[in-house]
């Protein structure tokens, strides 16, 4: 598949049958001799298919992104081009796409997305890579494909510290806001009805609409992924006013989701984590978003899953 390779092995066989000595990574006149040869049509993938044919013959990815998923996936004030964990690891994929594309030059397009409609885009072609907070669980397995995880969240509350609010069950006969098309809000909902709360649950469009609710006394708590909640704490500045509170509810693996049955698509984005994870991209850019102050400035301190550091090192990760 890959002709760069057969390149490259061509290159070092001609060269131990003159006699010349091993190569470096670079040449007399600095070149790089570890890149992939010009993009030509001759020197491409002979047989593409599914996205990568795609993104072939258009020279565009598209990348769909999050308003509001802070630190995965948003947009800062004032700038028009999201930024966050997944979006970076998202690149990361796009870098391989180039690798395999044998270096044709590929532009990328970002396209907002939201919880209800991120999945019919990724379906319809809209998107190529969906980059946000989304769980990758058995249900949505049936209708796309996910990476390897990328984050281990949970269901937890995020009330206002003045609310007595320390659990679901002190929801009983209160208002709780959920994101539209989350898995928040259909567990909540089970929850709910199982253990016949009466909580009165209301849909908000997106993470920004549910906080705003929140925050403007309209609910009693917010429900969704814990890393999400601490975000909305650190970029609103609301560690006085606001607290996660409660066990967790569930848990949610996150993925970059991607087109099913489309299996040179799948084994490039595999091939694209297990890079990033022998090279210490993974963790370097978690530590970015998550250990380190973020590029806006906030800082969640939020230390590496036990679950997260295995699925780094399964993929070819150091410890």
């Amino acid at each position: 598949m890959r002709t760069r390779i057969a390149f490259a092995v061509a290159l070092a066989l001609a060269g131990m049958a003159l006699g010349a000595p091993r190569a470096a990574a670079e040449d007399t006149n600095g070149a790089d001799l570890t890149a992939p040869p010009p993009a030509t049509e001759e020197n491409r993938p002979a047989i593409l298919a599914g996205t990568l044919k795609k993104v072939s013959e258009t020279g565009v990815i598209t990348i769909g992104y999050r308003d509001a998923s802070f630190p995965f996936s948003y947009v800062r004030p004032g700038s028009s081009k999201p930024m966050g964990y997944s979006i970076d690891l998202c690149l990361g994929v796009v870098d391989e796409i180039v690798r395999e594309l044998n270096g044709a030059p590929i532009r990328v397009a970002y396209a907002p997305v939201t919880s209800d409609t991120r999945m019919d885009a990724v379906i319809s072609g809209e998107v190529d890579l969906e980059c946000g907070s989304t769980t990758g669980n058995v249900e949505r397995q049936k209708k796309v494909a996910f990476s390897p995880i990328i984050y281990v969240a949970g269901t937890k509350l995020l009330v206002k510290r003045s609310s007595g609010v320390a659990s679901y069950r002190d929801l009983a006969g209160k208002t709780l806001v959920v994101t539209s098309g989350t898995t928040n809000e259909a567990a909540m909902k089970r929850l709910n009805e199982k253990y016949k709360l009466g909580i009165t649950i209301v849909s908000a469009p997106d993470h920004d609409d549910s906080y705003a609710m929140l925050a403007e006394d309209k609910a009693d708590a917010f429900a969704t992924d814990d890393v999400l909640l601490y975000g909305f704490i650190a970029a609103k500045k609301a560690q006085a006013t606001m607290a996660v509170v409660g066990d967790f509810i569930t848990y949610e693996p996150y993925g970059i989701m991607f087109r099913k049955d489309d299996p040179l698509m799948a084994a490039t984005v595999t091939r694209a984590f297990q890079t990033m994870a022998q090279s210490r991209s993974l963790a370097d850019t978690y530590r970015k978003w998550f250990l380190e102050p973020t590029p806006t400035g906030e800082l969640l301190d939020l230390p590496m899953s036990v679950q997260l550091t295995e699925t780094f090192r399964a993929l070819g990760a150091d410890d």
